[in-house]
């Protein structure tokens, strides 16, 4: 590893090379067409040196933390010193660098003076590229085939010139092509400003030097890194946890298996023991498990650490080949998402056993996928893509956070004035639940529900939806959260609707969803009765659940803790629970013996 020679240049580097990165990802919001990209904000940003190693990712998805090294050795190996100045890449393949055929690549090698000193990368979520069901995200595919446009490593543009044959084969494969080229010119657009700003740190500081910084700043995090994980106690632990199907094979079990090994200054995370693929479409590719594993260990570790390769060099993730983990051909993988978020929680059962005062419970189970798409009655086409961002478990010093996406994803929700301008949607409720979080010292975080109702003739909703019959769990006493729910038309036909689901809809139609509730930490009866006060205030707690989860007795007129009869209550609750030892992780409600 190399030294930093100069510290007062290294950090004025060090941050404007992460400016260009996060200005990069400002131009994508600023310029792009779908609300996946410019609401949800799914995309990431980096900045890479000229032999494709990750030096800067902007502040948006650490679930792309492990896929962009991935990928753009792809592109290395494919054309290595074949590039040329004015050319531009893309790719979507999950089998070849990409983790799902949404996310297209686009890497413009960025040349000073004849010598490819860098790449500009962006990786965005296309609201559709083609397949059986629009929004390209189905559940219930069973092969990559049937998920819409393939794009190995090719040239988006060669020395300047548009590929044309490939801007029209995207064109006739994609059902809103106005929309997939207005994000590819964000894409385009965030590259060129990396190109600029780079361009200007080069005049600065002069080619040599700032390939000497480049490698120093991965160094760095690489140092950083491993000091970090030094701090951490050695040992090896194992966690389990299960999807509860995959859309196909309904009922049907899915297992998370990891094994967790620390010792030294390094880590490895072994998903050795996970589930063979699956025949839905939520298998994962190893760049994707990667991230997640890379995610949760990083989440540990001190905030101000970069996002670059130097993380991943201590970190190892070993995923046998064929498992859900990383599937081979022909694997479906649109709806990996889900699978990424669940091995979050798996990793971070494992690391609260051996840092049982730094790590959260479980979340909501990740990002709820919503679509829904068809055409209008002029059979112009319509496309509404929503991950629904909902809430973090119960962490060891405070309650979990509500209207947070899974940390894998970082992602915002849509705003309901926008979707109804925009979409043949008009969504009747967005609020919070009561009585739906996991109990705790430290409550988990509230989830929400939304009600949405079709306003067109017809169309196809899409679900990718979990933790419906495995709850997320709670840790060293907190409860686990209430689990999640789809309702067709809850108010007429009542229809009780899977996890995972793809099915035609009609006007007027209404789709009831609610997230699960995050998992609680720490015993309930612990908790600071005015806490749970507040939140019956706040209606996160009715007064009959703050008297059942939390033993607090909440006298109605005027809304007031009753302390004598909360200490009995609490006393009571305790003989009746029967615990010998605080349980570590509660899959579900503690039986209570009267």
């Amino acid at each position: 590893m190399t030294e930093i020679r100069d510290p007062i240049v290294f950090e004025l580097f060090k941050n404007a090379i992460f400016s260009i990165a996060d200005e990069m990802a400002l131009t994508i919001v600023r310029t792009t067409y779908s609300g996946v990209l410019r609401d949800n904000m799914d995309f990431s940003t980096a900045l890479t040196d000229g032999d494709g190693r990750l030096v800067a990712q902007g502040l948006t998805i650490p679930g792309h933390l492990g896929s962009i090294p991935t990928a753009i050795n792809t592109v290395l190996e494919r054309y290595g010193e074949g590039m040329a100045d004015g050319d531009v890449f893309a790719m979507n393949d999950p089998f070849d660098g990409g983790m799902h055929l949404p996310d297209i690549y686009v890497f413009k090698p960025i040349y000073i003076g004849g010598e490819r000193l860098a790449f500009g990368v962006t990786i965005c979520h296309h609201t559709d590229v083609g397949g059986r069901v629009a929004g390209s995200n189905a559940s219930d595919s069973t092969e990559i085939y049937q998920e819409g446009l393939r794009i190995p490593a090719l040239k988006l543009y060669e020395k300047g010139q548009p590929n044309e044959t490939l801007f029209s084969l995207i064109e006739k494969n994609v059902r809103v092509p106005l929309v997939v080229f207005g994000d590819l010119r964000a894409q385009l657009a965030a590259c060129h400003i990396a190109e600029t700003q780079f361009g200007e740190i080069v005049a600065r500081y002069g080619p040599e030097r700032v390939r000497e910084l480049m490698s120093e700043t991965i160094d760095y995090a690489e140092r950083r890194t491993r000091a970090a994980i030094s701090e951490l106690p050695d040992g090896q632990v194992s966690f389990e946890d299960w999807i509860d199907d995959d859309g196909v094979d309904f009922g049907k079990p899915i297992r998370l298996f990891v094994t967790l090994t620390k010792k030294g200054d390094t880590m490895t995370a072994d998903w050795t023991g996970t589930s063979p693929q699956v025949k839905g479409a939520i298998n994962g590719t190893l760049c994707w498990v990667k991230a997640a594993s890379y995610c949760a260990i990083k989440s540990v570790l001190p905030i101000d650490i970069p996002n670059n390769e130097g993380v991943f060099k201590p970190i190892e993730v070993i995923a046998p080949e064929g498992t859900i983990a990383n599937a081979v051909l022909p694997a479906a993988v649109a709806a990996r998402g889900l699978t990424g978020f669940r091995m979050v929680d798996c990793m971070f059962g494992a690391l609260a056993m051996l840092l049982p005062d730094k790590v959260l419970a479980a979340g909501d189970g990740g990002n709820t996928g919503i679509t829904i798409g068809g055409y209008r009655a002029d059979r112009s086409p319509f496309i509404y893509v929503d991950f629904t961002a909902g809430a973090w478990g119960g962490r060891p010093w405070t309650d979990g956070l509500e209207g947070n996406s899974n940390m894998l994803s970082n992602m915002c929700s849509h705003s309901v004035e926008i979707t109804e301008l925009e979409q043949p949607i008009q969504i009747l409720s967005y609020d919070f639940i009561t009585d739906k979080a996991g109990a705790g010292k430290f409550r988990g975080g509230v989830p929400f529900r939304r009600i949405y109702r079709f306003l067109e003739e017809e169309a196809v909703l899409q679900v990718r939806s979990d933790r419906r019959t495995h709850r997320p769990y709670g840790l060293y006493g907190g409860y686990p959260g209430k689990p999640s729910l789809n309702v067709l038309n809850p108010d007429t036909d009542n229809e009780l609707l899977p996890s995972k689901l793809t099915r035609n809809i009609k006007k007027d139609d209404i789709f009831y969803h609610e997230l699960a509730g995050a998992g609680g930490w720490g015993d309930p009866l612990e908790r600071d009765p005015s806490r749970v006060l507040r939140d019956v205030r706040n209606e996160f707690v009715s007064i009959e659940g703050a008297r059942i989860d939390y033993g607090v007795v909440i006298d109605a007129e005027p809304l007031a803790v009753n302390m004598a009869a909360t200490e009995d209550l609490r006393a009571e609750l305790r003989v009746g629970r029967g615990w010998s030892e605080t349980p570590k992780v509660l899959w579900e409600d503690p039986k209570i013996n009267k």
